[in-house]
């Protein structure tokens, strides 16, 4: 295999678990997996990123030692990753660092992430930064994977969403032929993972069971559902600016059980992305869910009772693991920034055009 064509992608999402990171050889532009890393985020800084979803004091400050810290990890991944696979020569990194603001109505999304410290930690030539060009060209800036579950995933004789769970939850329309659409559908694992973290000290509802132990809070859920975003028409885009404990604790909670609430907050991502399926992707007759949330039985069943009328697994039944569809998407998006070819999808972020995203530090 030629050199050329190896790429490494580093996704770290906003469920702040830790840093995916993946081994691809495009050759060709058929993504083939070679190698895989999970680095799992320290839990106190796991806690100081959360911290800075939040105006506080000395932001500024906080944001550039952060940013240190987890490119030291991203390298430290990086570098493991490449060891256990022989220490090939690799093209480039694309890497999407930690989003801690996402606020494209005023013009920016804040990754952290020292691009530099990457190139100089690894040896290898490393690409950040891949939303602020679409944002400047008057898009969203997200969702950015798309483009890529266009070059992968796309069928000529079925059409398809594909839908991924991270913290926030985003859907790709792929039709037989013509533009993509796609747009972040809502909290995704994020809320979800925050609740069982509060009431079970742990860092997610493993398969969906305090979810499954409780009930739907008919009231509860049509008032979260009733939040203005829901209702907006794409292309959109969210994260934890708007939806957090803070924004679960402004409705009536009190008095309704935990697992009540988590059950809630499940269907809540169920209820959200169904309906942007069937409001926005009508002609998809397969459906393909990838990211954390593909592992969750409980979450799974509730999307499938709502899509019924069409085919509905993991995107590891059209073969690729949902696990690390995101990282191989960075990977991909960088090698498109070598080339200079564009990566975003104006159709889904609303830029002005195609745009040759990121910004490059060579080795």
């Amino acid at each position: 295999m030629s050199t050329d064509s190896l790429y490494v992608g580093i996704m770290s999402g906003t469920s702040l678990d830790g840093v995916d990171t993946v081994l691809a050889d495009l050759n060709d532009g058929v993504p083939r997996i070679l190698g895989t890393h999970f680095q799992p985020y320290p839990e106190d800084l796991r806690a100081e990123l959360l911290s800075l979803q939040d105006s506080g004091d000395d932001e500024l400050h906080r944001g550039a030692v952060l940013a240190v810290c987890v490119t030291e990890l991203y390298a430290l991944a990086v570098n493991a990753l490449i060891s256990a696979n022989g220490n090939p020569e690799v093209a480039a990194i694309g890497c999407h660092g930690q989003t801690v603001r996402h606020r494209p109505e005023h013009g920016y999304s804040i990754q952290l992430v020292n691009g530099a410290m990457l190139a100089e930690r690894t040896g290898i030539c490393s690409i950040t930064d891949f939303r602020s060009r679409d944002i400047a060209a008057g898009g969203e800036g997200a969702p950015l994977v798309p483009a890529f579950h266009e070059a992968c995933f796309r069928d000529d004789v079925t059409p398809r969403a594909i839908v991924n769970i991270g913290g926030i939850a985003n859907v790709t329309f792929l039709p037989c032929s013509g533009p993509i659409t796609g747009f972040d559908t809502g909290p995704g694992n994020m809320l979800m993972d925050a609740w069982a973290h509060r009431h079970l000290a742990q860092a997610y509802d493993r398969d969906g069971a305090f979810a499954a132990s409780g009930s739907v809070n008919a009231g509860l859920l049509g008032a979260l559902l009733a939040d203005p975003y829901f209702a907006r028409t794409p292309p959109k885009s969210t994260g934890r600016d708007h939806f957090n404990m803070a924004w679960l604790q402004s409705f009536a909670i009190a008095g309704i059980e935990p697992q009540d609430i988590q059950a809630t907050l499940a269907e809540l991502t169920a209820a959200s992305i169904a309906a942007s399926i069937h409001g926005f992707c009508t002609e998809a007759k397969e459906v393909y869910v990838c990211g954390g949330g593909a592992h969750n039985g409980h979450l799974m069943n509730r999307i499938s009772a709502r899509l019924q009328d069409r085919t509905f697994a993991s995107t590891e039944r059209i073969g690729m693991s949902p696990d690390w569809v995101e990282a191989l998407a960075f990977a991909w998006l960088a090698r498109c920034t070598i080339e200079r070819i564009p990566g975003n999808a104006p159709a889904v972020t609303g830029a002005k055009g195609p745009r040759v995203l990121g910004a490059i530090y060579p080795k």
